[in-house]
């Protein structure tokens, strides 16, 4: 490893330090976060013929500023994305859509409302995508749970629960939709195989957090547990959220119709319901400001902007260990040490996903390992499933280790020490219970 090479990758890791030591530091994760994006980079520019071999008629400068602002596009889908995905639950949520599912599943029992938490936030996640469902969730907590110790608790399962759902489905997550795109899994296999230990990695946290909550839940109050009724009437609220979250389960329908990126089709959704709240309200009559604080020109406002320089930060700063390739050497490295063993090579593939995102993890594993015609490296052979499997939900087991883990973070306040001591051990035992009901299923069934 190079000197300049060892540099980035001591500026990565001591920015990840201060993101993880945020509650002593007392600096925002996303200021560090953007520093580690800017020396990065700034780094690699110092020699950045030694990590391209594409310049174009030796113009090195250009080629590397072509390298970054492809990188930067594909990060900006993702913060289109997410910025789309939370302003449309925003407005679902200000103008009483959530109103009648927070009915359907309330209940005055913490560990009852823990297990239909679970259970709902797991199958939309497979139907929407991790990070959508964390966020739809979290605003429905917040009209359920008043005490914030144990709301950040039903939060922390929410990112299980999201996580695992995404695995077992090839839409729930970005990883899943990579591997099917690349035809290394089809839909019917995944589903098959992958659904009883994603279940597994969710139902085994979900008893384990579960001790933890006792008795029932404090009564919340009024504010907090304020519903919408004097702008939109019942039906205009339940219209609201069908076009809402019917409108997210519509993306990935949008997408492979018309294979523009997942983030056109949340816009088209926000566009809609921007324009459907619009018309409910000519005609609402009230003279109070109130009704214009939720019409979807002031909501943006209210957009976590800190979240989406943290994800922006983040996720440039991963994309440069990329470019000068510290994560393939990662990739060979276990791929010579573990030769032969996919749960290990998986199992701490995954578990570098809680540390670094998960996508370029994938997409290091797509270019390294060739699609074999038979065997373990078939399509849906024991290889690629576990892949899913592992890089979906190991990101569970540290809160910026996945998209619905930072979101969550975000919206809720809750700190990586705090999940790290609460959480993380809890969502490894999830992780290693659906590996091993993945090598039940393989050992006796398929």
């Amino acid at each position: 490893m190079s000197t300049l090479t060892l540099s980035i990758v001591v500026v990565f890791v001591f920015g990840y330090l201060c993101i993880a030591l945020e509650s002593l530091t007392k600096i925002n994760k996303a200021a560090v976060a953007l520093l580690m994006f800017v020396v990065c980079w700034t780094l690699f520019m110092v020699d950045p013929a030694a990590y391209l071999d594409s310049a174009v008629g030796g113009d090195v400068a250009s080629a590397a500023g072509s390298v970054i602002e492809r990188h930067l596009g594909s990060t900006s889908t993702t913060l289109f994305f997410l910025m789309g995905a939370m302003t449309i639950v925003e407005v679902v949520d200000q103008n009483g859509g959530f109103n009648f599912v927070r009915g359907a599943i309330a209940s005055k029992s913490k560990r009852a409302l823990l297990w239909r938490i679970a259970f709902i936030t797991f199958f939309l996640s497979a139907i929407l995508d991790n990070m959508t469902t964390a966020i739809v969730m979290v605003m429905i907590l917040r009209k359920l749970v008043s005490d914030h110790k144990d709301r950040i608790i039903y939060a922390s399962l929410v990112i299980i629960a999201a996580n695992a759902g995404g695995a077992f489905s090839p839409i729930g997550d970005v990883t899943t939709i990579m591997l099917w795109n690349k035809s290394l899994i089809t839909a019917g296999g995944v589903i098959k195989e992958l659904f009883l230990p994603s279940v597994a990695s969710m139902v085994v946290p979900a008893l384990l957090l579960s001790y933890s909550l006792k008795g029932e839940l404090a009564p919340i109050d009024g504010a907090a547990a304020a519903t919408v009724s004097g702008d939109f009437s019942e039906g205009q609220r339940k219209a609201v959220f069908f076009v809402g979250v019917g409108g997210l389960i519509f993306v990935p329908i949008f997408k492979s119709i018309t294979h523009l990126p997942p983030f056109v089709g949340i816009l088209l959704v926000l566009g809609a319901l921007w324009t459907v709240t619009e018309i409910f309200y000519r005609s609402v009559h009230s003279d109070g400001d109130e009704s214009m604080q939720k019409r979807v020109v002031n909501l943006l406002s209210r957009i976590d902007l800190s979240t989406i320089l943290f994800f922006l930060g983040i996720l440039m700063a991963v994309a440069c260990l990329e470019t000068i390739g510290v994560l393939a050497a990662a990739g060979d490295w276990l791929n010579t040490t573990f030769d032969g063993n996919h749960y290990l090579v998986t199992g701490i593939i995954g578990v570098m996903s809680s540390i670094i995102d998960n996508v370029p993890l994938v997409a290091g594993c797509m270019g390294m390992y060739p699609m074999a015609e038979v065997g373990d490296m078939a399509q849906d052979g024991i290889f690629w499933q576990l892949l899913a499997y592992c890089a979906g939900v190991g990101g569970s087991m540290l809160i910026i280790g996945s998209a619905a883990g930072v979101v969550v973070m975000g919206l809720e306040k809750i700190t990586f020490v705090w999940y790290m001591k609460r959480v993380t051990l809890i969502a490894f035992a999830g992780y290693l219970a659906g590996i091993v009901v993945y090598w039940l299923e393989r050992t006796f069934l398929f």
